[in-house]
């Protein structure tokens, strides 16, 4: 018997500036592939082992006449993508290096690690999509069940990134085609809730990122931040300039004051989990905090022109930090969670802050500014401090932070610190597993002898660059207390232009699956290191 079921995230009601609802839904076929199945496809996505039994190309009807076609993909590594046709629909064609059946209780031993597996599940949609096909059917075949349901959600990863169409202002911008995928051939339904919602929260970093800052204003942004929160029940609450000022935030201020309008802020937004009081003194179990910078010259140290043109990605920081909520919020997660955003613009002018200015932060701590260029530890040092007052069980931040960290690992990992040395090794894992890799830093004291100031408390940098990606990490620990355990990622990996893993050239959403991967997938070993 052939049951048809569909699996579509909640379209929500959209904001102007906020990316269209999903286009496309997911269908799942169980039972044997039938002809009528295959005429209900554009374009066939094929898996299977490098070695596969003669009888499984029998079970699908069309599909033995493939199998020339797929001993060309070769027996080491992954194959690459390949064109045929089985009864007409056009297929494309992939090998993974896994024997088929393996037994469940060796579920993805023989598969690529994660990034591998989602770098060719990116390669075939790019080559599925180039026909931009209506409707896409995946068929994962060979595989023992376990790894069938880890290559199916690779597979769904890509297409939906791939199928994302980026903000356009053209008179006539260029719909996606795709309006359905069909998932073929399983013998149960396959729960595709959170590949969908991972789907739809990475676009929305990467929607947000791409949007120009003429757009995305600090006022735009606070308006979508709105719309998002009365979307989700969120409670929503936006620290301006004048509150600011009354909470002594002199870190953020100094980069904001030198901005054309007074319009910054720092967005505070809160998630309880269903069931639980909206409101209450009970801390958060997480505080999310990004930089939201979203357009930085440089200030008075001015950026040359090449430097500058992609300023407007320098909120990416924020953007993964309210996904990483809306994915929670969407998965219903039992976990209390708080986002804090810092979002201004770092503008020159003849109210910019200055070098040697000394300011003061909200927790008391003076500050002697050494460069203009490093504002994002600055509009952090407050938030970071802000959200600490609540004692969450723990604070993630995130932020495009220094050019240092991309020189150190190119911008295909991202830096990660933390003030458990413990967590490191489950922070590296997290990456390897999750398909977004990340690599720890030192963060040891004596770093602390660069940022010394014979005026103020500290430095905000180093008058050279040398380890500024570290010592970035200890001025903000400086804002987090020893008692509350902290990960900061510097976001080296959130824009590639030849792309990463499954997605294509442009904004990552780098941040996201990572994020909750660690919040849901790990949280007992979380737990059990961060004291």
């Amino acid at each position: 018997m052939i049951k048809v079921s569909s699996n579509r995230v909640k379209p929500p009601v959209r904001h102007a500036l906020l990316p269209p609802a999903t286009g496309w839904k997911v269908v799942q076929t169980t039972g044997r592939v039938s002809k009528a199945a295959l005429g209900r496809i554009d374009h066939l996505l094929l898996v299977t082992p490098h070695r596969i039994p003669d009888s499984l190309w029998r079970d699908v009807p069309g599909l033995q006449s493939l199998q020339a076609l797929h001993k060309r993909l070769g027996k080491q590594g992954y194959g690459r993508a390949i064109r045929g046709q089985s009864g007409g629909t056009p297929v494309t064609l992939g090998a993974l290096a896994a024997a088929a059946a393996v037994p469940a209780k060796k579920a993805r031993s023989t598969l690529p690690a994660a990034f591998t597996l989602l770098k060719f599940a990116g390669e075939l949609a790019a080559n599925v999509l180039a026909d931009e096909p209506r409707s896409v059917g995946i068929l994962v075949h060979g595989f023992a069940a376990a790894d069938t349901d880890w290559v199916t959600n690779a597979l769904l990863l890509a297409l939906g990134a791939r199928a994302f169409k980026a903000p356009a202002f053209q008179k006539e911008a260029k719909a996606q085609p795709l309006k359905t995928v069909h998932i073929l051939g399983r013998q149960g339904q396959l729960d595709t809730t959170r590949t969908c919602v991972e789907i739809e929260g990475a676009n929305l970093v990467r929607w947000l990122t791409a949007l120009p800052s003429n757009k995305l204003s600090a006022s735009a942004y606070r308006a979508v931040l709105a719309a998002l929160a009365k979307e989700h029940g969120w409670e929503f609450e936006w620290l301006g300039e004048a509150e600011l000022r009354k909470l002594n935030a002199g870190a953020f201020l100094a980069v904001a004051q030198g901005n054309a309008t007074p319009d910054a802020g720092i967005a505070r937004l809160r998630y309880r989990p269903p069931g639980t009081a909206r409101t209450g003194s009970a801390a958060p179990d997480v505080a999310l905090i990004g930089k939201g910078i979203i357009f930085d010259t440089g200030g008075t140290n001015l950026k040359t022109a090449p430097h500058m043109l992609d300023m407007h990605t320098d909120m990416s920081g924020s953007a993964v930090a309210l996904a990483v909520l809306q994915a929670l919020t969407r998965l219903q997660c039992v976990r209390s969670v708080d986002c804090w955003l810092a979002i201004t613009e770092n503008r020159t002018g003849p109210a910019a802050y200055k070098q040697r200015d000394v300011i003061t932060a909200s927790n008391g701590t003076t500050i002697e500014i050494m460069h203009t260029d490093a504002e994002g530890r600055m509009v952090l040092a407050d938030t970071l401090a802000l959200a600490a007052r609540d004692k969450p069980g723990l604070i993630m931040d995130y932020a495009t932070l220094t050019g240092a960290c991309v020189y150190a690992l190119s911008e295909r990992y991202s830096g990660v610190f933390t003030n458990r040395e413990a967590l490191n090794e489950l922070l590296v894992r997290t990456g390897r597993e999750s398909g977004e890799r990340v690599w720890p830093f030192p963060n040891d004291a004596d770093f602390d002898d660069d940022l010394k100031s014979k005026v103020a408390d500290v430095a905000q940098c180093a008058s050279t660059g040398e380890a500024d990606q570290i010592l970035a990490a200890r001025f903000l620990q400086r804002f987090v207390p020893d008692s509350t355990p902290w990960i900061h990622m510097d976001l080296s990996a959130v824009l590639r232009k030849d792309g990463l893993a499954h997605m294509p050239a442009g904004p990552t959403g780098f941040g996201l699956r990572y994020s909750l991967a660690l919040l849901l997938d790990r949280v007992v070993e979380l737990t059990l290191l961060r004291g």
